[in-house]
């Protein structure tokens, strides 16, 4: 038996009504997310990069396939399985603490118990003394630890992460990477993290995923065995390289195609991962 996180996403095609008649957001697509992985996920605006992680959350139906979380099929929303948005989604008239103790109101909890766990969340991401204060008396780097707080104070066995530092500042934003990867690895959740940001997905992931322009198909696979944490000009440089091929992938010139950089496995855009 796989550990717990193990999460399967099977040939899922994802639909939408258009005046004309259904519209593809997501064309067939398997995916594999071994148990405490760190996936990164890039792909154009539009690609169907959101639709697959509101699949995941069990937010969409896909129109075919199955998702399965450690063999069990994922048919709408589960406390096993977080979602981390952009904008924080906190309620602004309860505190920090409020915030993330309405998360786990779910669970049944005893009063005490809860407060404690909602505390103790808080204090994992630098947040024990601000636990009184409302979402517009902390600055954006702040709401967005409360959010992961309130995520992980659930436990999930999967995060899914939308762009959740597109909003910040450079140095907020890196401070947020590293408490993310140390936040995870206290954890051991199994991660898919969303972003257009190469550097990011380089910085912080096991594994890294390019999708096509929408109706998106994943076109390449990086598998990434550099120490945390990480510099792009370690290892040579290789980092680098990676990253400058992905941009070719992205913003394809006419003239020339990308050639392969050494060591890095792709899949093409007909073939899916087993």
């Amino acid at each position: 038996m796989s550990a717990p996180g193990d999460l399967r996403i099977e040939d899922i095609t994802i639909l939408f009504r258009g005046r004309q008649g259904p519209v593809t957001a997501l064309p067939p697509t398997t995916l594999h997310l071994a148990p405490g992985s760190f996936t990164a996920l890039i792909g154009p605006s539009g690609c169907g990069k959101s639709s697959l992680l509101n699949a995941i959350a069990g937010f969409l139906v896909p129109a075919s396939g199955t998702i399965r979380l450690d063999g069990a099929p994922v048919t709408g929303p589960s406390a096993r399985i977080g979602l981390i948005f952009q904008h924080y989604a906190l309620f602004p008239w309860f505190t920090a603490l409020g915030n993330v103790r309405f998360a786990l109101r779910r669970f049944g909890l005893p009063r005490t118990e809860e407060i404690a766990r909602a505390r103790a969340a808080l204090a994992e991401v630098g947040l024990g003394a601000h636990e009184r204060k409302f979402p517009q008396q902390l600055s954006g780097g702040m709401r967005q630890r409360v959010a992961i707080a309130r995520t992980f104070a659930g436990a999930p066995q999967v995060l899914l992460l939308d762009e959740p530092f597109a909003a910040l500042d450079a140095q907020t934003r890196r401070g947020m990477q590293e408490l993310m990867l140390e936040v995870w690895a206290r954890h051991s959740a199994t991660v898919l993290f969303v972003t257009h940001d190469v550097d990011e997905a380089l910085l912080l992931a096991d594994r890294v995923y390019l999708m096509s322009a929408g109706p998106g198909r994943l076109i390449a696979d990086y598998v990434l065995a550099q120490p945390r944490p990480r510099s792009l000009t370690q290892d040579g440089g290789a980092l680098l390289a990676i990253r400058e091929e992905i941009l070719a992938r992205l913003h394809p010139q006419p003239s020339a195609a990308p050639s392969r950089s050494p060591g890095i496995v792709a899949t093409c855009p007909e073939r899916s991962q087993p």
